[in-house]
């Protein structure tokens, strides 16, 4: 519990997921331990109670908070850290554009890139873990705005909204040698088209832009 507002978290076996880029087509495969995924995104009320800001309108609340940045996350993961008493994940400095996970700690954390992905798969292979009008808000059924979480099917291990309504933040950077400390974003959002809303799509931005497609969800490791 965050302030009377639960963080409902999943269980995540461990695997292997294999990544890939359109844009360079390369592909790799990287080992994933265990760990625990929310199985929402951070809603909107969840965020204001944890940050304090202003609580959102009635009709708002189980909204997936959206307009946040890549540092606005990594705050929140701490700050939600801090309210159950655990250890942060993350130590940074403000004002300086460095920050450090420290993999021992029990705290919040963003997702990376490959936890996220063999998340979202569920162990499937294919690029979606069901028909997209069954497990996701887009373009073609979105009505050009976010919905309420969980309003669509979850996939197999029960995570809802890993494709569609808003994209998320993952720890990763993009490409460091081309694009610098631009972060990664998977799953799509309500303004996109099917093609992007897959398990393999790639997507990248500043960390101090905030965009109003773009939220993300908790991760944690197992301690």
């Amino acid at each position: 519990m965050s302030g009377g507002v639960p963080v409902e978290m999943v269980g995540v076996p461990e695997g292997c997921v294999t990544l890939s880029d359109r844009r360079t087509q390369r592909r790799w495969s990287v080992p994933v331990a265990a760990f625990e995924l929310a199985a929402f995104p951070v809603t909107e009320e969840l965020y204001r109670r944890v940050t304090g800001g202003e609580r959102p309108t009635a009709g708002h609340r189980r909204r997936p908070v959206a307009s946040v940045s890549w540092w606005d996350a990594v705050r929140f993961c701490n700050a939600l850290s801090a309210a159950e008493g655990r250890t942060p994940a993350y130590r940074y400095a403000e004002g300086v554009d460095e920050v450090e996970w420290d993999v021992t700690a029990d705290g919040y954390r963003l997702p990376a890139e490959a936890e996220w992905e063999h998340a979202c798969r569920a162990g499937t292979t294919g690029p979606r873990y069901g028909p997209l009008d069954d497990i996701a808000w887009y373009r073609g059924n979105s009505q050009q705005r976010c919905h309420d979480v969980g309003g669509r099917l979850p996939n197999a291990w029960g995570l809802y909204d890993m494709l569609g309504n808003v994209w998320d933040w993952c720890w990763d950077r993009y490409d460091p040698a081309v694009y610098g400390e631009y972060r990664v974003l998977r799953g799509g959002g309500w303004f996109d088209e099917h093609w992007s809303c897959r398990a393999s799509v790639r997507r990248r931005s500043h960390p101090d832009l905030a965009i109003d497609d773009v939220g993300f969800r908790v991760a944690r490791s197992f301690r």
